[in-house]
């Protein structure tokens, strides 16, 4: 599609759904019926706050009567991630992403024993690897474990994703999918040059994600992109066209309440440019040198590990009660 293409139907939502795979960005049962992503996705800070939920204090009980027969803590999350990732394959059409505990992402063997770990619980479950993605964060360590994952048919989310060394090296890999964090770029350089706010066109985490987009349409890189972390429906609206897009149900709600026309922004077309491989060396280089990718991995990183905590505190009190 042209990036001057407006979309077709009723509302915004309607239209971004037409030119881009809409996917929910939360925990929320409720949520994700209302607005009917195709796929949905989750990470510690999601499933944290879905454990809180009305809708899931049943899957809390279970978890708790596992802590009470001995299991850990860490076995517990991860069934119970597995347990809401399975509630959610039921709503969604498409994938749903379960993501890797964070506090892992050095740690290349780890990564792949975990990952193999998910997928198997899952299948216990009855749903199949073709239903889920792995979430991994986009550390030189994930990209190498993603790498071997895709080849055993686990299929994989970079997750935690800033510059575009780390996009490349992610294609390069042949990860199915990548999540470029576009609200978190921005917050990084509205704080770092105290610019209170960007025109959308001007918006570093829009300006990243289009710059991934092209560069990936132009060399032939099969990954698909998915812009995620979205601070406003407008930074969602300069992405359209985008293969697809994580959205939170706030701003699935503005979309869905805006009768406006969408503008298609973003151009299908592929190219036949080739690159050489990106080396360790440089991809470790490209997050030392820029200080806004370098700093939101390790604080991404950080974050989803404190939130995995919580949820560990959490079911143990309940334990110990």
């Amino acid at each position: 599609m042209n990036p001057t293409q407006t979309a077709v139907g009723t509302d915004k939502l309607e239209q971004l759904k037409a030119v881009t795979v809409v996917v929910a960005d939360t925990g929320d049962i409720e949520a994700i019926k209302k607005y009917e992503p195709q796929d949905c996705t989750t990470n510690p800070s999601l499933i944290l706050k879905a454990s809180q939920m009305e809708g899931y204090q049943g899957l809390m009980d279970e978890a708790r009567g596992w802590l009470k027969a001995g299991e850990s803590v860490d076995d517990v999350i991860d069934k119970l991630t597995v347990r809401v990732g399975t509630e959610l394959t039921k709503i969604v059409p498409g994938n749903v992403s379960t993501e890797v505990d964070a506090r892992l992402s050095f740690d290349q063997d780890a990564l792949l024993a975990r990952a193999r770990h998910l997928i198997a619980l899952y299948e216990e479950g009855g749903v199949g690897k073709d239903r889920i993605l792995i979430k991994l964060a986009s550390t030189w360590e994930g990209v190498e474990a993603a790498r071997i994952l895709q080849k055993e048919g686990i299929r994989c989310n970079m997750t935690l994703l800033f510059n575009i060394e780390q996009a490349i090296a992610s294609a390069q890999a042949g990860a199915y999918l990548i999540s470029p964090f576009v609200g978190r770029i921005t917050d990084w350089y509205k704080k770092s040059t105290g610019t209170k706010d960007y025109p959308v066109d001007e918006d570093p985490g829009v300006l990243s994600v289009r710059e991934i987009y092209h560069h990936f349409k132009s060399h032939g890189y099969e990954t698909i992109i998915m812009g995620a972390s979205f601070r406003s429906a407008a930074q969602v609206e300069a992405l359209a066209g985008c293969d697809r897009l994580t959205i939170s149900p706030q701003l699935l709600g503005e979309l869905s309440e805006d009768t406006g026309k969408l503008e298609v922004r973003l151009d299908e077309k592929m190219g036949h440019e080739t690159e050489d491989m990106l080396t360790e060396a440089q991809f470790r280089y490209s997050l030392a040198s820029n200080a806004m990718a370098g700093e939101k991995l390790y604080e991404g990183i950080r974050g989803f590990a404190a939130d995995t905590e919580k949820l560990g505190k959490l079911l143990a009190e309940v334990k110990q009660n």
